[in-house]
């Protein structure tokens, strides 16, 4: 794939397509390394850190419902409505 080095301010930038940015999970103003190799005439962008991307269902799926929850949840929650959040 092309990109064109194009003029941003005092400094010189490329953009990266929405389609590479969704292959790689990323999203603006996530941080990369950039590692320039001379020998190889080569730069290469990779995240400064893998983050981790979480799907509600995946997270529910390692619960276990069968728990009790803590005693002072369950203090809290037999408590009286005392005004319009019932």
């Amino acid at each position: 794939m092309e990109v064109k080095i194009q003029q941003w301010g005092n400094s010189a930038a490329i953009r990266l397509p929405s389609t590479v940015l969704k292959q790689m999970s990323l999203v603006s103003g996530d941080v990369l390394l950039l590692n320039v190799d001379p020998d190889e005439q080569a730069i290469t962008l990779k995240p400064a850190r893998a983050k981790p991307r979480y799907k509600l269902s995946e997270l529910m799926a390692q619960c276990d419902l069968t728990v009790p929850g803590p005693v002072e949840l369950a203090a809290w929650n037999a408590m009286p409505a005392v005004g319009g959040e019932a």
